[in-house]
C-alpha cells in the first residue's frame, strides 16, 4: 500500500530503522524488527545503510522483509548525490521487484569520502526522475528548523515546494525539540501551497552524548526546556533516559492534541525505547474518517 493514503483515515504512525554496518552482527536488526512489528505501526522506512551505495541491498532486503516477513508497510530511503542514473534504477527496479512501493527520496549527507556522482544534485531531481518512470509513492524530507544549506526559512520552503511539485505527496521531518518550530513551519508550507501529509519526526534523546552528535550533525536547537533536562538529568545516564522519554512523549502527546498527520519515530534500533513511547501514546491517535 501507497502509504500516502493512510492519512485520510487516522493519525499515522511510523517507526525508523538502520541497517547494520557491514561489520555488524545482522540479528541485531531482526530482533528489533521482531519487536518493533508487534506494535503493529503503520510503516517501518529503513535508512540507506552505513558504507553507501556498496551497502544499499541491505536496505533493500531489511525494508522487503519488513513488508513481505512481517506484513508492515515499508519506506526504503534513497539519496542521490552519489548514485548513477543506472544505480539508481537498478536500485528502483529492486524495490518494485520486492512489492516495496514507496521510496523517500533524499539528497544525502555529505561526506568527504566519496565524490558526488554529478546526475543528481538535489532531492527534486531524484523525485522526478521516479515519478516519470515508476509509480511509487514519494516521500520527501523537511526541516522544521530550516535545512542547514538554506539561507532563510523562504528559500527552505521554496525548496520544499520544488519537491512536492516535482512529485512528492508525502513528507517527513527532520527531528526537532520544540514544537513552536514545528507549528511555525507548518504555517509556512500551508501558506506556500503545499498541502500534502507531513509526519512529525520524534528523536527521544536519552544520553547526553546523542544531544552533542545530533547538534553536530543536524543542526538542531536546544530549547531552553530542554536544557533544563540536560542540566538535572545530564550525569545520571539512568535519569536522563527516562526523562528523555518523557520529554519525547510530551511532544507526541502535544502535537496529537493539534491534529498532526502523523508521527515518525526515530527508533535508533532500540525497540523498548519505541515500546515505552508507543504504550503511552498509542492510545491517543485518532480515526479521521470511517
Amino acid at each position: 500500500m501507497k502509504t500516502n493514503k493512510l492519512f485520510c483515515e487516522r493519525t499515522v504512525l511510523s517507526f525508523e530503522v538502520f541497517p547494520p554496518k557491514p561489520t555488524s552482527d545482522e540479528s541485531v536488526i531482526y530482533d528489533a524488527l521482531e519487536k518493533l512489528s508487534k506494535l503493529r505501526p503503520d510503516c517501518i522506512s529503513v535508512t540507506y545503510g552505513a558504507g553507501g551505495s556498496a551497502n544499499c541491498d541491505k536496505t533493500v532486503q531489511i525494508a522487503s522483509d519488513i513488508k513481505n516477513k512481517y506484513g508492515i508497510e515499508s519506506v526504503a530511503h534513497l539519496p542521490c548525490v552519489y548514485i548513477s542514473e543506472t544505480e539508481a534504477v537498478e536500485i528502483l527496479d529492486s524495490l518494485e521487484t520486492n512489492g516495496i512501493e514507496n521510496v523517500l527520496a533524499l539528497t544525502g549527507n555529505p561526506s568527504p569520502n566519496i565524490m558526488p556522482n554529478g546526475r543528481f544534485h538535489y532531492a527534486n531531481e531524484l523525485i522526478e526522475f521516479i515519478r516519470e518512470r515508476y509509480d511509487f509513492n514519494i516521500i520527501a524530507a523537511c526541516y522544521p528548523e530550516i535545512h542547514p544549506e538554506s539561507p532563510n526559512a523562504m528559500s527552505d520552503i521554496q525548496s520544499l515546494k520544488r519537491k512536492v511539485d516535482s512529485g512528492a505527496s508525502q513528507l517527513i521531518t527532520q527531528l526537532f525539540l520544540n514544537n513552536d518550530d514545528f507549528y511555525r513551519f507548518k504555517e509556512r508550507a500551508e501558506l506556500a501551497g503545499i498541502n500534502v501529509p507531513i509526519e512529525a519526526g520524534i528523536m527521544p534523546v536519552t544520553n547526553k552524548k546523542s544531544i552533542e552528535r545530533m547538534v553536530k550533525m543536524c543542526g538542531i536547537k536546544l530549547p531552553d526546556k530542554f536544557r533544563k533536562v540536560i542540566e538535572k538529568y545530564g550525569d545520571n545516564p539512568t535519569a536522563m533516559y527516562d526523562a528523555g522519554i518523557a520529554y519525547a512523549i510530551d511532544q507526541i502527546v502535544d502535537l496529537l492534541s493539534q491534529g498532526v498527520d502523523g508521527i515518525h519515530l526515530y527508533t535508533m534500533n532500540n525497540a523498548y525505547t519505541a515500546e515505552r513511547i508507543y504504550n503511552a501514546v498509542h492510545s491517543l491517535i485518532s480515526l479521521k474518517c470511517g
